[in-house]
């Protein structure tokens, strides 16, 4: 299967599925959308009112791959279910702990 992610200059472009409200935060691993392209799937506790979602995203990547939180934009996708983000930082780095965090 494809991996959700692609390395880019200075950093890495990842695509979620993301399902806020769940029962715990966490990984749930790859699936793909109608398109058949890979998204990582992440649950949060978090409600989608008012950007919380997203902001519990971002700080959730950030302390699961030991970012700054300032190292983690969301390019599109800010009101779906589904978004692309982009974590700046060592791409080499970044894919090695998405591989480990998706396995």
């Amino acid at each position: 299967m494809t991996a959700p992610w692609r390395a880019t200059n200075g950093g890495v472009l990842l695509a979620v599925r993301l399902t806020p409200r769940a029962a715990r935060d966490g990984v749930d691993g790859i699936a793909r959308d109608a398109n058949e392209k890979p998204l990582l799937k992440i649950r949060l506790t978090a409600p989608p009112v008012d950007g919380e979602a997203n902001a519990a995203l971002v700080a959730f990547l950030a302390k699961t791959l030991a970012l700054k939180k300032a190292d983690i934009t969301i390019r599109s996708g800010q009101t779906g279910r589904t978004k692309l983000l982009f974590l700046n930082g060592d791409p080499a780095v970044l894919t090695a702990k998405l591989s480990a965090q998706s396995a």
